[in-house]
């Protein structure tokens, strides 16, 4: 018969176990914050940027599509490569990697080197995104897998809402080399906080590893990559083209004040998806993408309204705030030991859409002109709600589902 005591101690580590470690995913919120940041932060500086390097916006604005397309083209290689490897270390190279491109962009003496390092940073981009997520839910306890994701990826919103901003603000000020130097001393101080507070996790197991083929036919998977690209595209459509949308509706809303007041509600939306998804993905999903139908019609119906232009952005807003984390808490119950796998096609399918999104709208803004980009936003969010509302079985379960 044991003791108390023996009882007591034998208790502590499971005890232990199941707690949050908070610390830790915040120090992944500030790598996904890091990341963001690097890859916005040229759209805020893009008039200091021009005049730098001496060419046109269109021009320079290259810098954000050749970082997506770095992000694409290694997102999935880079993952099946180091599907086996231990994740801190990992993310330690990743966050590396961001010094060292955001350090060289900073000091880059023309368009073409930091073009060069710019689709670097990118890669990097893929090999984090890629992993972050499965890293996330490997040091939490299962119950709290959700809320785990959700610390962890609360990095996007803050960098849209903040981050950017205050980059665009301090080259502004300073200068825009100064900004992306700015990023590299963050960077410095997260890799030695993560090196000493970030417990590792291993990678997958070798007899557990399936071709990328076979993952993709995981039941459920390639619903939520379905999924991924047409809320996504549904977003970046508007998000994009944001300032000629605002400026053909004649609201008076200038679109700094707009993006900052949608990171706000996207705050307030990873908050309300940190609190349910652990008992509520498929309801949170429903609700968010019908949301995005809604702000759509608003946007239709009143486009001339302020006070409801206003109201639509911030449902926008908090729909959008948990999005990735219900789709990579779909995909990773899904997908089950390959998680990091199907995180770098949802990585890429993401970034797939950001590219549609700028070509997409781009023809409908010069065809039919700003206003038509809420109709595209309803249309494709509800191909997206359609695709939830179909994968209640694998992809989107219900709880009944679950429970069987």
């Amino acid at each position: 018969m044991s003791s108390p005591a023996s009882e007591t101690t034998a208790t502590k580590p499971r005890e232990s176990e199941r707690r949050l470690p908070v610390l830790a995913l915040v120090l992944m919120a500030l790598s996904g914050f890091i990341i963001i940041m690097t890859e916005t932060l040229p759209a805020g500086l893009l008039p200091q940027l021009a005049a730098d390097f001496q060419v046109s916006d269109g021009t320079v604005g290259q810098l954000i599509t050749v970082y997506a397309l770095g992000t694409v083209v290694a997102a999935i290689p880079t993952i099946a490569m180091t599907r086996g490897a231990s994740r801190k270390p990992l993310l330690v190279i990743g966050l590396l990697g961001f010094l060292v491109a955001n350090t060289l962009t900073a000091m880059a003496p023309t368009l073409v080197i930091a073009l060069v390092v710019r689709f670097i940073a990118g890669a990097f981009s893929g090999l984090i995104w890629g992993m972050l997520a499965g890293y996330a839910r490997r040091i939490a306890a299962p119950e709290h897998a959700g809320r785990a994701l959700a610390i962890a990826m609360a990095g996007t919103p803050v960098a849209l809402s903040i981050g950017t901003p205050l980059g665009a603000w301090l080259g502004s000020m300073v200068g825009w080399r100064w900004s992306f130097a700015g990023v590299s001393v963050l960077t410095v101080v997260v890799v030695l906080l993560v090196l000493a507070c970030v417990p590792n996790a291993p990678g997958q197991r070798s007899d557990t590893r399936l071709s990328l083929g076979r993952v993709v036919l995981i039941p459920g998977v390639a619903v939520v990559l379905g999924v991924v690209f047409a809320w996504m595209l549904a977003h970046n459509l508007l998000y994009s083209y944001i300032a000629p949308y605002l400026d053909g509706a004649g609201v008076g809303l200038r679109p700094d004040v707009a993006l900052f007041a949608f990171g706000v509600a996207a705050l307030v939306g990873i908050w309300i998806t940190g609190t349910l998804i652990d008992r509520s993905l498929r309801r949170l999903a429903l609700a968010s993408t019908a949301a995005f139908i809604i702000a759509g019609a608003l946007l239709l119906a009143f486009p001339a309204s302020l006070p409801v232009t206003i109201v639509a952005i911030a449902l926008w807003g908090v729909a959008f705030g948990g999005a990735a984390t219900q789709l990579q808490k779909a995909i990773g119950d899904a997908a089950g030991e390959s998680v990091d796998v199907a995180n770098a096609m949802l990585t890429t399918a993401f970034n797939l859409a950001i590219f549609g999104g700028g070509a997409f709208g781009a023809l409908l803004v010069d065809g039919s002109g700003p206003a038509a980009l809420p109709l595209a936003m309803i249309a494709l969010s509800a191909v997206a709600l359609v695709t939830v509302i179909l994968g209640r079985k694998q992809a989107f379960p219900s709880r009944r589902t679950v429970a069987m």
